[in-house]
């Protein structure tokens, strides 16, 4: 597959794990889709709480999936969407980009991944994509490799 094919194969899944999304306070559903080395895809969306500080971002939720299969150092790429539904379609002209909190996760399992993973981030409408290394979204991560876990 090529290297556009694959994004956009990764933004399909992303858009469908969306439709999926659990935002009653919001009205903004993300969808996050995550390539593992074996080619898989492990999807998420984003779960809101009346509590809003406990909410789960869609790239959290995808990487929860990963880490619970013993998948935490597979991860090789990954594509976000976001946009306010209406009806089949995302709403949306800009790019969705991972929040912080997500950016410190994702290079949690990029680090095991021992990859400096693709991210795609897409507009709801899918007119817009921006793809980044993840080390151009968190310049200086903080990781498993500063606690001399990870060996170089």
């Amino acid at each position: 597959m090529t290297e556009d094919a694959t994004r956009d194969a990764l933004i399909a899944a992303a858009r469908e794990a969306a439709s999926r999304a659990y935002a009653p306070y919001s009205g903004f559903h993300v969808g996050a889709a995550l390539l593992l080395k074996n080619g898989d895809v492990v999807t998420g969306a984003n779960v809101e709480n009346a509590s809003y500080g406990l909410t789960l971002c869609a790239e959290t939720a995808a990487i929860a999936k990963i880490a619970n299969e013993g998948w935490i150092g597979e991860l090789t790429e990954m594509a976000l969407i976001g946009g306010r539904p209406d009806g089949d379609m995302l709403l949306g002209s800009e790019a969705v980009h991972p929040c912080g909190r997500c950016r410190q996760i994702l290079n949690e399992a990029a680090e095991q991944s021992k990859a400096d993973i693709l991210v795609h981030c897409a507009s709801g409408d899918g007119k817009v994509v921006q793809s980044y290394r993840l080390s151009e979204l968190l310049p200086a991560a903080f990781g498993p490799k500063d606690l001399g876990l990870i060996p170089d």
